[in-house]
This record gives structure tokens, C-alpha cells and sequence, in this order.
């Protein structure tokens, strides 16, 4: 039984506002139905941070500035699809580096050095499995290589306000003077846009969200009825916060057996399960400040939809 599930479950789900953790959305169920939104015409993220990646990875580099081999650190590389332009270019142009992904999964990084190292077979790849801050103050501090660290695909925009800080410091604390960070972040935008992004009319995401339920039921013998909750998330084009909700369509009793508890849900009460934060670039701006580090150059889309900033402590 994964005990920090277990907490978090019966933490958030005891809350006068119920709550589940969004980190839990990417079982294997949830990987394949998080590549569907990838592939949907209204989800622009992916799509955007891909179009810097590609087209603006030399001017990346040349910001980014090391005069000496490096190492490119990925935070959370999943399957490595969004650093993977990035990496030929290098290649191509006969930069010395070391690519070191980081994930919490072994079974995302088997999978992660096998591709790579069939696409690109001269890759200098040095994977790790675990915690991001425990890697990187074992191994980035004590080396005296430089780092390009990768905080992409938006995920900042999953932490709240006091959570953004701390992570940022967190991550400049476990940085060398010098080292670099290239943060992924969605911006402002058209309120439509984005509410078209997270609530498709296939209800792909709505998928996503309820999958949750089902790896609850599976893992905690619990009993879910998933015909009997909705889906439901709103945008507030002022904050900048998406935050998307499961809705319980009744009055009802779920047991989770494997737990010895039972959670009441009212029709009509709502669990939070995901916070989808839109920066402007005044505030991105702001963090970096904030949290130790000077901002070197935002690279953004075409469209202006998303940045991936390049901060340096």
C-alpha cells in the first residue's frame, strides 16, 4: 500500500473543503489518458512549450551561456518528449553535456533511457529515480559542473502561492552560483481559450479526473460509484487560478475498505482536484526575485502562450 497516498487520502477527503492531490491523476490508466489531452486540438500547452523547444533551442543555449561541459538536469522528465529537440540540437552541434533525468518513477525512466538511446544513440545519459531536491543536493553540489536545470510542461502552475516560493527556494538552495533554470509556465490569456483547454467537449479531461476514482477503488478496495460524480472546472482570468472539480451527483456513503474509513458526500458537493495556474510575466518576474535567482530571457510561442524563462542564480 503506497502510505503517502493513504495520508493524503484520508487528509483530504476529511476536509470541510474535500480535496485530492492532483499528483496522484498518473497511474498507468492516467499516463495514457493525459497523452490523449496531450493530442487534443484545444490543449495548446503541450504544443506550445514543443514549438520553443524546437525552434528556439540555440538561442537557449547561447543565453544560457556555459563555456564548459554541462549538465542539463530535468526535474520530472516524464517521457522525455518535451526536452527531446532540445537535446538533438546539442547533439547535432557537438556540445559536450550530460543529461541527467530525474523521476519519483522507475518504470517512466526504463522507459525514458530506451527511447533516447534509440533515438539518439550518442547521448550521454545519467538517469536517477527518486526525490528531485534529494538528487540534486547529493550530486549537483557536490560537483563543481555547471547545471541547466528543466522545470518544464507547467507544472508550477500546480502549486499554490506559498507552495511556488517555497519550491523556488528550495530549488535555488540546491543550485550552485552560476546554475541555471529554465522554467516552463503558462500565461494569461483569452479566459475561452483556456477554458477550452481543460473542459473539452469529448470529455477527455473529465477521463482524466474521474480515472482518479477508479485507482482508489482499485488500491483501497474502495467503492466509488464512477456514474455518480461529474466533472466541472472554472477559470479566473484575475488570479490566473483553474482549479478543476469532481461533483457528486447524489447523496452518498464510499467506503474505503483497505482503510477502515468512510467518507459522506452531499449531491452537489464538490471535490477539489487540480489547481491549474496562468502567470502573467510581472509575476513570473516577481517569483524569480523573490526567490534568489535574476531572469535571464523569456522565450515564448509564437502566439505568446506560454513561456519557458530562463532564471539564473
Amino acid at each position: 500500500m503506497n502510505e503517502q497516498f493513504a495520508k493524503d487520502l484520508i487528509e483530504g477527503l476529511s476536509k470541510e473543503q474535500k480535496h485530492l492531490s492532483s499528483k496522484y491523476f498518473y497511474d498507468d490508466a492516467g499516463s495514457r489518458i493525459f497523452q490523449e489531452i496531450m493530442q487534443m486540438p484545444e490543449y495548446y500547452l503541450t504544443a506550445s512549450e514543443f514549438e520553443i523547444l524546437s525552434q528556439q533551442a540555440k538561442k537557449i543555449i547561447e543565453a544560457v551561456n556555459f563555456k564548459q561541459p554541462f549538465n542539463i538536469v530535468e526535474l520530472g522528465a516524464g517521457d522525455g518528449s518535451k526536452t527531446f529537440k532540445l537535446l538533438e540540437y546539442l547533439i547535432s552541434e557537438n556540445i559536450n553535456f550530460y543529461y541527467v533525468p530525474i523521476d519519483i518513477s522507475q518504470g517512466a525512466m526504463d522507459s525514458l533511457v530506451v527511447q533516447l538511446q534509440k533515438k539518439l544513440p550518442e547521448l550521454s545519459i545519467h538517469p536517477r529515480v527518486g526525490d528531485y531536491f534529494e538528487v540534486l543536493g547529493k550530486e549537483n553540489l557536490q560537483t563543481d559542473i555547471p547545471s541547466l536545470l528543466l522545470f518544464l510542461g507547467s507544472n508550477i502552475g500546480n502549486y499554490q502561492s506559498a507552495g511556488v516560493i517555497n519550491l523556488l527556494n528550495l530549488l535555488n538552495k540546491n543550485m550552485k552560483l552560476g546554475d541555471a533554470l529554465l522554467l516552463g509556465a503558462d500565461l494569461k490569456k483569452n479566459p475561452i481559450t483556456i477554458h477550452n483547454a481543460y473542459y473539452d467537449k469529448r470529455g477527455i479531461t473529465k477521463r482524466f479526473n474521474i480515472n482518479l476514482l477508479v485507482r482508489i477503488n482499485r488500491e483501497f478496495d474502495a467503492d466509488f460509484q464512477i456514474d455518480a460524480f461529474d466533472f466541472y472546472c472554472n477559470y479566473d482570468p484575475i488570479t490566473g487560478n483553474l482549479k478543476s472539480y469532481l461533483i457528486s451527483l447524489k447523496d452518498q456513503m464510499v467506503q474505503l475498505k483497505t482503510l477502515d474509513k468512510t467518507f459522506s458526500f452531499k449531491r452537489d458537493e464538490v471535490i477539489w482536484t487540480e489547481l491549474s495556474k496562468k502567470y502573467s510575466i510581472d509575476e513570473i518576474n516577481s517569483l524569480a526575485v523573490n526567490s534568489g535567482f535574476t531572469i535571464r530571457e523569456h522565450f515564448l510561442d509564437s502566439k505568446k502562450y506560454f513561456t519557458d524563462s530562463l532564471l539564473i542564480k
